[in-house]
This record gives C-alpha cells, structure tokens and sequence, in this order.
C-alpha cells in the first residue's frame, strides 16, 4: 500500500466499530436505548438533575452521567432499576440476526 492509500474497515453499526465482538455491540446498543429513553422522560418532565436522582433513585451524578450518554458507566440491570423506579416496564424483543 502506498501512502496515498487508506485503508477502511466497514461496520454495519457504530457499536459494530467500537465493541470487539457482537455481543459485546448488541449490549450497547441496548444500553444506549433505555438511557436514550430514560433521558426523553427526564426532559418530558422538564426535571433538573437533582430531581431527576430523586425519582430514579440514584444520584445526581448519575443522572449526569447518563445524559451525557456515559454508555460504559451503566449496566443493563441498572438502566432497568431506573426505568422501574420511573414507573416503565422495559419490554425486549429478539430478532433474527
């Protein structure tokens, strides 16, 4: 390869290119689904972050984190413990790969 050539992977996903395997990209994805919802519910009900804590049961902190989109700072099981606190069922389906 010469240097004007460039060499470029293709991804079917962003979480394809960042994860190493495809579990590892299918759970972030799923991650990044329920705190992309848990946000759209924050911003609904126009909740400062403190309040927000409060009634997901966590810290502000946390709450921040989660806006900004910290993916790898939440595990499946705890963006379920803070959809439940807010009163949501979270429902997964599977589909053929």
């Amino acid at each position: 390869m010469n240097k004007t050539e460039i060499e470029t992977d293709t991804f079917n996903t962003v979480w394809d290119a960042i994860a190493d395997t495809p579990e590892q990209a299918a759970n972030l994805q799923a991650r990044a689904e329920l705190m992309r919802q848990i946000a759209e519910i924050i911003k609904a009900n126009d909740w400062k972050q403190a309040d927000a804590a409060t009634y997901c049961g966590v810290t502000q902190p946390r709450i921040n984190d989660l806006l900004r989109g910290r993916v790898s700072r939440f595990s499946l099981d705890a963006l379920v413990n803070i959809a439940t606190s807010l009163g949501r069922r979270v429902h997964m389906k599977l589909d053929a790969a």
